[in-house]
């Protein structure tokens, strides 16, 4: 029988043989030798005796046993030489007793190079086995600055408290963030047990993500994980039957599939984008009688008697009522987070409810779950920068107000400081904090913006900081309702004893809901996700009505002159926040002269112009709703600290 297994070996052996000369590829083993120099050779650690993944162990770390097998360490020599007769008794001793003892590898960016075993390594790979014991000396990398070799000495980090040896990411974070999905505090260490129970959940995963097509992908079996992980969480993979766990895996195979782009995520900046595709356009002025009755429901966080953000999307929820009327039902669904808000998202499923818009980022594990479980139900998180195939996102760019708003405070400043109240360092308030910071630049050169965080402490208490300077003119919350007390919204000039307010951005939600709706019934929305392969995030603006600038009466004819103008600049396109040159705190030119900042950039900012006094929070200094926001749609920077 090692016999007819041997033959079998050679032919898959001269297959890849032939397969990797045809696509003009070096047939045998690579050399760890061709690979590495040999002043790297000194850069090592002993790893000592540890089970290593026989899908990375690639090479041979000399070249003398080089072209004694293919590259995918099936064997090439003849049946009748010494070699063969030593591969077949290896091959029934490991079907009788099985390999155990160790071979001997060198590691090199997560890849293993045989020095000693090379037989033993050609019989496991030949019986598909998983894993081989080996002693390991790791050859480190010199730090370039490279993104492979950075996310390398993630690994390495990772493997640290770990001893986790067979998981590879693509992406930046990815060690961090599993850790965080298991539980577990940044850098702490494993036990034995966990890393058995992982061990086994991650291979039962890998099953079904091989079953599912995943070998095709060009990302990696740990970003299918990390997506997986992200839905289910890791309880779905414990204890789960495999087919079980191959049924959730299809599920989200569009999510999996997701991971393989290097820019997975599509920002919409204008919605006449998706409407140009529109299939249906003449429904906008057809009678609505025979359309089926949508029904949206409104998930919130909190309540709009406690939460002005609430009130205004509750606004939004009522002006869809009057202007559908019996075309359109909805319904609320407020303080979410104090229960399961999965089970409030089902609940309202359950109601007939077929788009749902959930307006808060710690609403939106549970929008991802739900959209998974019911595909037939359209989903939107207020949020930005998400990729996630079975929700869309939605938020505003107000970015372009908060421009506008900042030339108006530094054209009243004069010599005086300018104060900025931001809520959380998440994707889109960083760039925020930099376009009013640059609007002052606009009009004020030589004005310094102070930065206070009302996620640190309170409101009341970044306020508070900024007037104990002798700041007067303050940017600070951007939601006002009639009636409400507290503290300073949009620009306000602040005394001892009152403020006045001079400048209000405004969230208009009334405009962007209805928008997203009559898309929705019009079917254009619909078909803008079944053409897209990316995660589709709507960042509207200025341009599509769904914010704007409410100027006080008390501003001087001037001053709502340059608003106006600039308003109406950033509508046709001629003026950009963000058109450089742009300096950021430590002089480093972020934008050139005459370039404007692109989309990506200007969400994911997380450094602060150079008039900026202040920083971004560390992890552990925000609340804790500031620490489960940025744990969600976080800028990486306060994610960084917070390991």
């Amino acid at each position: 029988m090692p016999n007819l297994y041997y033959y079998d070996a050679l032919k898959r052996g001269q297959k890849e043989f032939r397969a990797c000369t045809a696509r003009g590829e070096y047939p045998y083993l690579p050399t760890l030798s061709e690979i590495v120099g040999e002043e790297q050779l000194g850069h090592t650690t002993n790893l000592g005796t540890v089970l290593i993944p026989l899908e990375f162990v690639v090479g041979t770390k000399s070249l003398g046993r080089t072209q004694s097998f293919s590259r995918n360490f099936m064997p090439l020599m003849n049946p009748n030489t010494e070699f063969a007769g030593k591969w077949q008794r290896l091959c029934q001793a490991h079907l009788e007793e099985g390999i155990w003892d160790p071979i001997k590898v060198w590691e090199y960016r997560n890849r293993f190079y045989v020095e000693e075993g090379h037989k033993r390594v050609s019989v496991l790979k030949f019986f598909d086995a998983n894993s081989v014991s080996a002693q390991v000396t790791r050859i480190l990398p010199r730090r370039d600055g490279s993104r492979e070799i950075e996310l390398y000495y993630e690994f390495v980090d990772f493997y640290q408290y770990s001893r986790v040896n067979f998981l590879e990411f693509s992406k930046p974070g990815s060690y961090a963030k599993l850790q965080e999905l298991l539980g577990k505090l940044p850098g702490q260490a494993w036990s034995e047990e966990e890393r058995r129970d992982f061990t086994t959940a991650y291979y039962c995963f890998h099953q079904a993500y091989d079953a599912q097509g995943g070998g095709r992908l060009i990302s990696t079996a740990g970003d299918a994980l990390l997506a997986f992980l992200k839905i289910y969480g890791y309880d779905a993979l414990r204890g789960k039957s495999a087919q079980e766990i191959q049924t959730a895996v299809a599920k989200v195979w569009e999510e999996i599939t997701l991971q393989q782009e290097e820019e997975p995520i599509d920002v919409k900046l204008f919605p006449q984008e998706a409407e140009k595709k529109s299939p249906s356009l003449l429904s906008w002025f057809l009678p609505k009688g025979e359309q089926k009755i949508l029904r949206a429901a409104f998930v919130h966080d909190k309540d709009p008697e406690h939460s002005n953000w609430t009130y205004g999307h509750e606004l939004g929820r009522r002006h869809l009522e009057k202007v559908f009327g019996g075309g359109l039902e909805t319904i609320a669904r407020f303080n979410a987070m104090e229960h399961d808000p999965l089970n409030t998202l089902q609940e309202v499923i359950a109601e007939g409810s077929n788009v749902i818009f959930t307006t808060s980022p710690l609403l939106l594990p549970a929008s991802l779950r739900a959209a998974v479980d019911h595909p037939d139900v359209i989903i939107l998180n207020c949020s930005l920068n998400t990729s996630h195939r079975y929700i869309r996102t939605y938020y505003a760019r107000m970015y372009e107000v908060k421009f506008i708003t900042g030339a108006i405070a530094g054209a009243l400043a004069g010599n005086d400081p300018v104060g900025y109240i931001c809520d959380y360092p998440i994707y889109g308030q960083v760039a925020g904090i930099n376009a009013f910071a640059l609007g002052v630049q606009l009009t004020n050169p030589l004005a310094r913006v102070h930065l206070e965080w009302s996620s640190v402490e309170d409101a009341k208490t970044a306020a508070q900081r900024l007037t104990e300077k002798g700041i007067r003119l303050i940017s600070a919350q951007d939601l006002a309702r009639r009636g409400a007390p507290g503290h300073s919204f949009g620009l306000s000039l602040i005394e001892a004893d009152h403020q006045v307010n001079l400048a209000l951005p405004v969230w208009k939600w009334s405009v962007y809901y209805e928008a997203i709706l009559r898309r929705i019934r019009d079917r254009s929305f619909q078909v803008e996700y079944q053409e897209s392969h990316k995660a589709l995030n709507y960042y509207w603006g200025l341009s599509s009505g769904v914010v704007d600038l409410n100027c006080s009466f008390r501003l001087p004819d001037s001053i709502r002159k340059l608003a106006d103008l600039l308003r109406d600049g950033i509508r046709s396109g001629s003026c950009h926040p963000f058109r450089g040159p742009i300096y950021d705190q430590n002089g480093r030119k972020q934008v050139s002269e005459g370039d404007i900042l692109d989309v990506e950039h200007i969400i994911t900012m997380d450094w602060l112009t150079e008039n900026v006094v202040g920083s971004l929070p560390a992890y552990d200094e925000l609340s804790d709703t500031g620490k489960a926001t940025v744990g969600i749609v976080g800028v990486d920077a306060t994610k960084e600290k917070r390991s």
